[in-house]
């Protein structure tokens, strides 16, 4: 049965949580507002506001609430962490000061699952407690996210494994104490077995960042870019940094990439309501041609047609998160992939329209609407571009019907009728009873 409903106690926890992004939490996007700021762990001063922030959450019982206890977290299902989601949806600071933040959450799952006791005391611990950030090293500069196009190899020579090759927007490596890094391990295998994964220190020799690249809120200038070119030069790690099994790095990487896509969502939701908010807030403050804004039919049009596609949107991800939760692991691919689909273009819409009333300020450094809908497109290609999801979705979905077994649409009427006056043939053709039938 599906049950969207949430138990007073955690209630007080996500009343607690609201009340604490929007009075403690927001203001840090203010003081440090560059992609980068919340993943520097050298800046001391951002550190020094950070802490006790982070032990107030500790406090509640709400730090890393995806992981299970073993690991510091109290074990959230997709549901719980769908609504505590929205709310730090609200901040670009808000993952970081509730231990949540990506690619780190998907790197300590691949650790937690796949690494050694040596490397889950030397990363995941202090990845877990958000001493340290990580890198996910995938995309390549000729293939984007498809695999089956990468060329960055690695090859076994002795007891080590050597890694050589290119590889394209590594968020955070500048700041990362650790890369994993996927590689073409056997280029003679099928697509998705030619693959695998490593984890590399970031001080291991061969290490090479391009340069950081700045995406359309960040400014090159300023050197504000934390996405990383980077190249491998024959670089070296044990036999025991492979994460998983030979040939196994797509199905690691899937591991990881399915829950970052639906957290994506639920935070998507948050920042679409703040969004709403500011909307709603203009449409009664701002007056134009004798009358409130909220008085237009074309805002109010703009204010019913967002809340309907928050709502399709937040119900879709709330479904997403219920099937996670109660059905076996792969069940929530399809609806997985209609989230990643939809929150590009809810997000879009909705930015859309509050920017707009705001009008020239909405457009500005003075209000956060602009700053988002730069980041619409970054959304739309992060963890694999949308139309890739569309296909995945269709194929999903086509898998359920068969084609037609004659020449026409099983929906054809004529036989259909043909059928009917068959079954009812008896009662068609009693002169007795009264009514017309279809000739």
């Amino acid at each position: 049965m599906l049950d969207f409903s949430i138990e007073p106690e955690f209630q007080a926890k996500l009343d607690w949580a609201a009340a604490f992004v929007r009075e403690e939490v927001e203001p840090l996007d203010l003081l440090f507002p560059h992609g980068g700021d919340p993943y520097d762990t050298g800046n001391e001063k951002a550190r020094a506001i950070l802490g006790p922030l982070r032990e107030q959450v500790r406090a509640q019982g709400l730090w890393a609430c995806h992981l299970g206890p073993e690991w510091g977290g109290p074990g959230y299902g997709q549901v719980k962490l769908a609504h505590l989601n929205e709310i730090l949806g609200r901040s670009y600071w808000a993952p970081t000061v509730f231990g949540t933040a990506a690619p780190d959450t998907g790197n300590a799952e691949i650790l937690a699952m796949f690494g050694t006791q040596e490397q889950k005391d030397r990363y995941l611990e202090p990845l877990l407690n958000g001493d340290i950030v990580s890198t996910f090293s995938m995309t390549e500069p000729q293939a984007g996210a498809d695999p089956k196009e990468f060329e960055c190899r690695a090859w076994r020579d002795g007891d080590e494994w050597v890694i050589d090759g290119e590889k394209w927007f590594s968020s955070n490596a500048r700041f990362a104490s650790f890369l994993i890094v996927m590689a073409v391990t056997d280029p003679d295998a099928p697509p998705h077995t030619r693959m695998s994964m490593f984890v590399v220190p970031s001080e291991t020799p061969g290490i090479e960042i391009k340069r950081n690249v700045g995406t359309m809120d960040e400014r090159e200038s300023l050197d504000e870019g934390i996405h990383a070119y980077i190249r491998y030069h024959q670089v070296r790690v044990p036999l025991d940094a492979m994460l998983g099994g030979p040939g196994e790095g797509f199905k690691v990487a899937q591991a990881r990439l399915g829950g970052g896509r639906v957290h994506h969502a639920m935070r998507t939701v948050g920042k679409c309501t703040r969004a709403f908010d500011m909307m709603c807030e203009r449409a009664l403050s701002r007056r134009t041609q004798g009358t409130l804004l909220a008085e237009k039919q074309a805002v109010q049009q703009f204010i019913a047609d967002s809340w309907i596609e928050l709502q399709q949107f937040r119900l879709l991800v709330l479904h997403t998160a219920w099937i996670i939760d109660t059905q076996p692991h792969g069940a929530a691919r399809t609806q997985i992939a209609m989230c990643k689909v939809a929150m590009a273009r809810v997000l879009h819409d909705v930015i859309q329209r509050a920017l707009h009333l705001h009008g020239s300020l909405g457009t500005t450094g003075e209000l956060p609407l602009a700053q988002w809908w730069m980041s619409v497109p970054n959304l739309a290609l992060a963890d694999g571009p949308t139309e890739v999801h569309r296909t995945t979705v269709a194929k999903q979905l086509l898998k359920n019907y068969r084609p037609a077994e004659g020449l026409f649409p099983s929906e054809h009427i004529p036989p259909k009728l043909d059928a009917v006056r068959k079954r009812y043939a008896h009662v068609i053709n009693d002169d007795s009873l009264s009514g017309r039938v279809n000739a």
